[in-house]
């Protein structure tokens, strides 16, 4: 996406109808804007002010507040300006009509927040968690989302690149002033230490086993079981709604089915699998190949049975719940302790399963105070600057020259920078602000 120095607009707010609709304004024409299309030739600067939006003709179009913030204290670092208008479809429409034909255009996706960082206002991790924010749908994202944008990640990715440079310049010293009285007689033992230490920092940092990015993707559970253990029922009852087909015949869920659902302030995708058994079915048997990979990358598994017999899988693992379903038809005391007993079909049981989960996800939370890696791009970042870095370690253990080690350090220094943005390929810039909202 390439940014033009023009203006822009967008509206900023729900699409219509709704209680309020805000027109959000920026760039070099927007005094202009102000002074042609509002009932004011000028506003007072971070002030609401009342004023009436005229069309291109001069009719009213509706009486809102209009706030003008200049550049380069406001959001994008331009003139900016918001109106504030009942939140109608045609009154939008024609204002947003209105404001493009004194100058502007519509925003693409995620501009505003571009010609933030672009401004210096942010960098590309505090960008990244503007959208979380929006789009956080529990309480574990927006506190997450809150952390990053208050620069949690920034602080800690900018001191390892910063650790990074100091190392680049011990280096860079040795090589191009060797004889001079001020350089370090020997530069391997403080870089050694450095590096030794961001290793084991960037290391630590991608074996956290993907919670911080589980958290904004959402956290994985699998029902499994035998056929007719219940296992659709139970996904129903969970979703609160019938996501899953329920028959009586054995083999009916064919494939995984998900539901999208927020339990204890976690967001979590709970599938619905294939019965398994030893079937000569193609199809069946392709689903029940499905749901063991399915039960293999979840986070929660949920091993459900008929309690009327024996459970028995050598595929349980710590952590996994066991459920003994269609409790209602058996001698409550021939249930064991160990599992819990439901009777999906009447929804009992059904709270103590939900609050199990949410006490086994608030384990695997327990230990994450600040997020480290929130997205694939910031893991595949590390990785690669962890390579040269190993890279760098092995040139310096082997004594091959300062140069080959230094080329190493501002390597790794390099893909450290681009999570925050120091290093700017347009590539990844297009493909984190074209996630966004229009309006943002």
């Amino acid at each position: 996406m390439t940014i033009r120095r023009d203006t822009i607009c967008a509206l900023a707010s729900g699409q219509p109808p709704a209680a309020i609709s805000v027109i959000r304004v920026s760039g070099p024409e927007t005094s202009d804007i102000v002074a042609s299309r509002l009932s004011v030739e000028q506003l007072k600067p971070r002030h609401a002010t009342l004023v009436d939006l005229k069309s291109e003709s001069g009719e009213q179009i509706d009486s809102g507040l209009a706030t003008f913030m200049p550049g380069p204290a406001s959001y994008t670092g331009e003139d900016t300006l918001e109106i504030s208008l009942h939140g109608g479809r045609m009154i939008t429409e024609l204002a947003l009509k209105s404001v493009i034909s004194a100058g502007a255009r519509l925003a693409e996706p995620g501009e505003f927040t571009r010609r933030a960082f672009e401004a210096g206002k942010l960098d590309l991790t505090r960008a990244e968690a503007v959208a979380d924010l929006i789009d956080a749908e529990s309480e574990a994202q927006l506190g997450q989302a809150l952390k990053q944008m208050d620069g949690a990640l920034e602080a800690l990715y900018s001191g390892w690149r910063e650790d990074l440079t100091e190392a680049l310049a011990l280096l860079e010293a040795s090589i191009d002033f060797p004889d001079e009285e001020d350089a370090p007689e020997t530069v391997d033992a403080p870089v050694l230490t450095k590096l030794e230490s961001l290793q084991t920092d960037l290391q630590s940092a991608l074996a956290d086993g993907n919670i911080t990015e589980r958290i904004r993707d959402g956290f994985r559970i699998a029902i499994l079981g035998k056929p007719n253990a219940g296992k659709s029922t139970l996904l129903n009852q969970l979703a609160k709604r019938e996501a899953a087909i329920v028959t009586d015949i054995p083999g009916t869920t064919r494939d995984v089915v998900e539901v999208r659902l927020t339990l204890g302030g976690y967001l979590v995708w709970i599938s619905d699998t294939a019965g398994l058994r030893e079937t000569t079915d193609l199809v069946e048997a392709e689903g029940v190949r499905r749901a063991l990979k399915a039960g293999e990358e979840s986070d929660i598994r949920i091993w459900l049975h008929d309690a009327r017999e024996a459970f028995q899988s050598d595929q349980v693992k710590p952590g996994d719940l066991i459920v003994s379903n269609k409790s209602d038809l058996v001698d409550p005391e021939s249930v064991s302790r160990e599992t819990l007993s439901i009777s999906a079909k009447d929804g009992f049981g059904i709270d103590q399963i939900e609050a199990a989960i949410i006490e086994r996800l608030g384990s695997l939370t327990r230990n994450v105070t600040a997020p480290i890696i929130t997205r694939a791009r910031h893991r595949q970042g590390i990785e690669r600057a962890l390579v040269h870095i190993d890279s760098a370690l092995e040139h310096l253990g082997s004594s091959t020259g300062a140069e080959f080690v230094s080329e190493d350090v501002r390597l790794a220094s390099r893909e450290l920078g681009s999570l925050t943005g120091h290093v700017d390929p347009e590539s990844v810039l297009g493909a984190v602000f074209s996630s966004f909202c229009i309006g943002k």
